[in-house]
């Protein structure tokens, strides 16, 4: 007797998650976003047709059972809402359109690498014209660039010049970069970071 039971149990089961033989579901999985066909449990819902249009408050039988002679799929869209708010979709699509904007937007998303250029307060004009083109062309990149000057010994008493270098610098690179933080000193360092022009 118990094992009769459990045989009904069973097909039961395979007939809610998988539909009958003559009517099979369309989604056999249920989504951990959404909750759709019959995993939603609530009596009634607020239903929006595939068009888009709004139907209507309706029992989730009867909600079911137009998703299934559509061949598409009840999902869950504002499951909060009191009733909750379903739509008759093609989920697979659905969830195939979600997950391709995702990539799109992972691929616009830009990754911002910090670079170091070093310089000296008492920097000469041929050294200073080639760390300004690696900072262009880090900027140019879409890089962060970190401006640094060590200051030597007794160099520190002279902080100015190297602030000068460093304002002269954010001027020089100012068609491509602009100061996200003022020159200000760290220990025995003055630092200034340069990120690329924002686009107006």
């Amino acid at each position: 007797m118990r094992a009769w039971y459990a045989r009904i149990f069973h097909w039961r089961w395979l007939y809610v998650f998988y539909g009958s033989p003559d009517k099979p579901w369309r989604c056999k999985t249920i989504s951990k976003t959404y909750l759709i066909n019959e995993s939603i449990r609530v009596r009634e819902v607020r239903l929006i047709d595939v068009d888009g249009k709004q139907v209507g408050i309706v029992p989730t039988r009867k909600a079911l059972q137009m998703a299934q002679e559509a061949n598409l799929d009840l999902v869950t869209v504002a499951p909060n809402a009191k009733p909750p708010v379903c739509r008759i979709m093609d989920y697979g699509k659905f969830k195939f359109e979600q997950q391709k904007k995702e990539k799109e937007a992972k691929k616009k998303q830009r990754v911002m690498n910090v670079k170091e250029v070093r310089f000296s307060p008492n920097i000469d004009e041929h050294d200073y014209h080639t760390k300004m083109r690696n900072v262009l062309k880090f900027l140019k990149k879409g890089d962060k660039v970190k401006c640094s000057i060590r200051f030597r010994g007794r160099q520190i008493s002279h902080a100015d010049m190297g602030r000068e270098v460093l304002l002269r610098l954010a001027e020089d690179a100012s068609e491509v970069g602009e100061v996200e933080k003022q020159p200000k000193m760290e220990g025995r360092s003055m630092v200034m970071f340069l990120v690329p022009t924002t686009e107006k």
